[in-house]
């Protein structure tokens, strides 16, 4: 994989369940902060975007566990993204810091929606070449 940016975060005690390992639901939450992340070292605000009436929105997600997380494991989300005709796909994996397992491995797909109405998102092409995967 050619990943193009990196983030690396720790699990909290109040993420786990009873069994001792991370919620399924805060995978997402490490995946979109990743991406947001990202966004915001190239220099896009999602705030600004949204007051611009631009909004990049999920629509739609695929996550395969593969590894659980247990509180304080130090964790990597990495992420590359490809254009794929109006979408924008994030691939992401997690991994585990301390043997380099993979925990999760997801694709999002991301559209743009400008003043409330779809976009092809041509106008965001310029932005994300230089981060695109072939």
């Amino acid at each position: 994989m050619k990943y193009i940016y990196e983030l690396p975060m720790k699990v909290r005690d109040y993420e786990c369940d009873l069994q001792g390992i991370v919620n399924n639901a805060h995978y997402q939450h490490y995946l979109e902060h990743t991406r947001h992340e990202f966004l915001l070292t190239t220099g896009v605000s999602f705030a600004r975007w949204h007051e611009q009436g631009i909004d990049s929105v999920v629509s739609r997600i695929t996550i395969q566990f593969k590894t659980p997380l247990h509180s304080g494991d130090e964790f990597i989300s990495k992420l590359y993204v490809k254009r794929e005709r109006i979408k924008y796909v994030f691939y992401q994996d997690i991994f585990r810091m301390s043997d380099n397992k993979l925990v999760v491995r997801a694709v999002v797909d991301t559209v743009f929606v400008i003043d409330g109405q779809l976009n092809d998102g041509k106008q965001f092409e310029e932005f994300f070449t230089p981060y695109l995967s072939v």
